[in-house]
């Protein structure tokens, strides 16, 4: 596949930075410099940076360039810890979810095409239509690569939050951002576990809370908090995964909402930087689709497939065949990623109001 000129700009840069070649506080290549260099035009080299800026690899420093402030390992300062303003998540309005009309087309399509199919029961993990075609989105528009057996069909956030609390085990304990979305809050109580708040700064969980942590597992939303509305920085990223590397714990990372990224790129995920060990990932189609859809899907680490299908495998797809099938159809007709592009488009034009 050709990529856009602007990611592989970005990609380059970012890869550059990642390992090293540009460290925190290097200025980089002014606009004009990297347009020759690459050999493309200056649009495209902005749109890279804008990527850039966004995803916090680099600053923009008024009438001097820019500057890397991507950091690794244990080199946070105070001044990252500050806690400051942010902003507040979207307003939903209908235009955010699909159309009554698109949804009825659909359903019809799939009640012609598939019918006594969807008179069976439900695979205990999933329908197979389903996951092929989450599968291959993932793969085209987030970069995420993974087999069916990796991914679990769920009835929404809060189910698939108490389906890796018995997997992980009741004994373990949780933290969580604070502020955080009432129901995590809720599920860890109902499951009797010890879940320990970590209050936010600008752009994710304040270092100095993180590092002082001693939870088994750390339960977070990179991409636009709520209620606070605060983005993980890649940096905030890239140390996310080093705790757990040196506590030997897990992440779950509950992906709501990133679809619909202001950014001309898709959000990195915590599972697209480590898919292997200790990121479990979620995300559910309540948002992106309707409210009325309670359907989710979760994403094993490839170390934990087996454990987890062997010890909770046996529990029944809680999400109807019929509704599977309809998600199937909507992506794999392209209904689903129209409508995201159209809502991406829709949410920058408010923001630059």
């Amino acid at each position: 596949m050709n990529k856009t000129k602007y990611i592989t700009v970005y990609e380059d840069l970012k890869n550059k930075i990642i390992t090293g070649i540009y460290t925190y506080g290097d200025k980089i290549l002014s606009k004009r410099e990297a347009a020759d260099h690459y050999k493309v035009s200056l649009i495209t080299v902005e749109q890279a940076y804008r990527i850039l800026v966004d995803e916090g690899y680099i600053h923009a420093s008024q009438r001097s360039g820019y500057y890397v402030i991507y950091r690794t390992g244990e080199i946070f300062t105070a001044e990252n810890d500050m806690v400051m303003p942010v902003r507040q998540a979207a307003a939903e309005t209908d235009e955010e979810y699909i159309s009554a009309s698109q949804l009825a087309r659909t359903m019809r399509r799939v009640i012609s095409v598939y019918q006594e199919e969807l008179l069976q029961k439900s695979p205990n993990t999933g329908c197979m239509i389903l996951k092929n075609a989450i599968r291959s989105y993932l793969a085209r528009s987030r970069g995420i690569l993974v087999l069916p057996e990796q991914i679990i069909i769920g009835a929404g956030a809060e189910y698939l939050y108490g389906m890796i609390v018995q997997y992980l085990g009741t004994d373990k304990i949780y933290a969580m951002e604070d502020p955080s979305y009432s129901q995590i809050r809720e599920v860890y109580r109902a499951y009797g576990v010890k879940a320990v708040p970590l209050p936010m700064g600008s752009d994710g969980i304040l270092s100095t809370a993180l590092k002082s942590c001693h939870a088994d597992v750390l339960h977070v939303t990179p991409y636009n908090s709520y209620p606070s509305g605060v983005s993980a920085s890649a940096s905030k990223k890239r140390e996310y995964l080093q705790w757990a590397e040196a506590h030997h714990a897990h992440i779950i990372e509950d992906d709501f909402d990133s679809e619909f990224t202001l950014s001309s790129k898709a959000e990195d995920t915590l599972y697209h930087l480590e898919p292997d060990h200790s990121v479990f990932y979620m995300n559910t189609f309540t948002q992106s689709v309707s409210p009325s859809i309670r359907a989710g899907y979760m994403l094993l680490p490839k170390e934990h497939t087996d454990a987890y299908n062997k010890k909770l495998g046996f529990y029944s797809c809680p999400v109807p065949v019929f509704e599977q099938y309809v998600i199937a159809e909507l992506i794999t007709s392209g209904i689903f990623e129209r409508h995201i592009n159209r809502v991406r488009r829709l949410r920058r034009r408010e923001s630059a109001v």
